[in-house]
């Protein structure tokens, strides 16, 4: 298992028990919420397709398990689940279904230094964390962690370049500077898909997939990863 000491983001500090509350209702909040969510489902399960379909899956950042109940869609999946806050497991253990919580194993750990053994699992799948991460450094750190666990494979979510919503992003971000607004406070990235792309290899993986959310519109793009030998 690793042991070394991990480093902690800000971001990561303020998901307690009210945000973790926030966070679950969030995504059930509204149509727009809804369909957002259910076309999240719907690239993860294209993502696992082209995976391979694997048995053992470590979800991390669980959140508040929203996930869960599309990665026991195969029934002789074995589920991981860890987040770096513990208010986050204890909401996902309370929000979804017992029969859904029952086959999942979660535990709290950090990205940086996941407490699993090498090759734990066939797959490490990550949605929503890499555009929190504006350092290279620090992505390239998870990333190899995950290469880490990992026996064969990784899906991996963040905002890339190259659509019209990082445009409109950009632009704003701009004029926030331009008025000498503070961006200490931000903590979502976009990453130059050229970049990213780097990085997965540096970290030793190929890309098997790529899986926008809306092409040329949506900044999401969920890669998939298999593990080079």
């Amino acid at each position: 298992m690793c042991s070394h000491n991990p480093v902690e983001l800000d971001f990561s500090r303020k998901y307690d028990w009210t945000h973790a509350q926030q966070y679950l209702r969030k995504h059930q909040d509204g149509l727009v919420r809804r369909l957002s969510h259910w076309r999240e489902e719907q690239l993860a399960r294209r993502a696992l397709q082209l995976a391979g379909e694997p048995l053992a899956v470590l979800d991390l950042p669980c959140g508040a398990g929203r996930f869960w109940p599309m990665l026991c869609e195969k029934p002789d999946r074995i589920i991981l689940a860890a987040d770096n806050s513990r208010d986050m497991i204890a909401t996902a253990r309370a929000a979804q279904p017992i029969e859904v919580v029952a086959r999942v194993d979660a535990f709290r750990t950090s990205a940086f230094a996941i407490d699993l053994d090498a090759n734990a699992v066939d797959c490490v799948f990550c949605i929503r964390l890499l555009h929190h991460v504006e350092s290279a450094e620090h992505r390239l750190a998870m990333l190899r962690e995950f290469n880490r666990i990992s026996r064969d494979t990784a899906i991996v979510s963040l905002w890339v370049d190259g659509n019209v919503k990082a445009w409109k992003r950009r632009r704003l971000e701009c004029r926030r500077a331009a008025g000498g607004l503070d961006s200490q406070n931000q903590n979502r990235f976009i990453v130059a898909k050229p970049v990213i792309e780097r990085e997965f290899s540096q970290a030793g993986f190929r890309v098997l997939g790529r899986l926008d959310f809306l092409p040329g519109y949506a900044m999401w793009r969920t890669y998939v990863l298999r593990k080079e030998s």
